[in-house]
């Protein structure tokens, strides 16, 4: 075992973290105005007595951000995590599916799935990745019969005060960046170098967020207001939920 140097950790931040701003923006520049109108409850916002139309874009724009950034900034959690292990344990990506991390540690083979936050998913998701776990294990041992093997799903950040689960543990917050590392403190050390360029960086995708902010406000405006300027919120309902009727392939294909 090998301890991790704050200085890799750093160094890593400022090699990879440009990678999360890039999606960052390009998840934005890639946003379709008709794709998140028709995923929104139109309803809400005359429940909520919404009337200009930047507040509802506003709405639509910053859910989809909130929602996106969770699973872009997991994702890259995942990479830095991979990273500290593997200058530790020398654990590696894993190539099995639903497992995203291997290493080996006193003769013990880890298998890792690994998440942003502790309520990640729902039974179903959770069975699925119960699935996995017992999929990857008829796996490993295919090649090694005799490899005593450890499923973890481990989450980037918060609490889990039960962390045996029977099948598997869920190690979170603290627990995870410790398991990983074999630092206790490594949770805390992290959270500085995260910030690097952080500044710069939120500068460039606050242009982006106001350019779409704008693009989307006019877009909406020119669909969904009347000559006055107020919502037609029955042209919006209907656009957003009425019957589409059945193209002809589909005709053809009934008969």
């Amino acid at each position: 075992m090998d301890t991790i140097k704050l200085d890799d950790v750093v160094q890593y931040v400022k090699e990879n973290i440009g990678t999360f701003h890039h999606k960052r923006i390009s998840s934005l520049d890639s946003l379709k105005l008709d794709k998140v109108l028709k995923r929104k409850n139109p309803y809400l916002f005359k429940a909520k007595h919404v009337l200009t139309a930047e507040e509802i874009i506003r709405g639509l724009v910053d859910a989809h951000i909130s929602s996106n950034e969770e699973t872009i900034f997991g994702d890259w959690l995942e990479g830095l995590a991979i990273f500290i292990n593997n200058k530790v344990y020398g654990g590696w990506k894993s190539g099995i599916k639903g497992v995203d991390l291997e290493f080996d540690r006193d003769n013990i083979r880890y298998i890792v799935n690994i998440k942003s936050g502790p309520n990640w998913g729902n039974s179903s998701q959770i069975s699925k990745m119960k699935a996995d776990f017992k999929t990857a294990q008829r796996t490993l041992r295919t090649s090694s019969s005799k490899l005593n093997i450890t499923c973890v799903n481990g989450c980037c950040y918060g609490q889990d005060t039960r962390p045996d689960k029977g099948d598997y543990f869920k190690y979170c917050g603290q627990e995870f960046w410790s398991f990983i590392s074999g630092n206790p403190c490594l949770y805390t050390e992290i959270i500085e170098p995260l910030g690097h360029e952080a500044k710069e960086r939120n500068n460039d995708f606050i242009e982006a967020y106001s350019s779409r902010i704008n693009k989307f406000t006019l877009e909406f405006g020119k669909s969904f207001c009347g000559e006055t300027g107020a919502i037609d919120w029955e042209r919006l309902v209907r656009f957003n939920s009425s019957i589409k009727a059945p193209n002809k392939k589909n005709k053809r294909h009934n008969k």
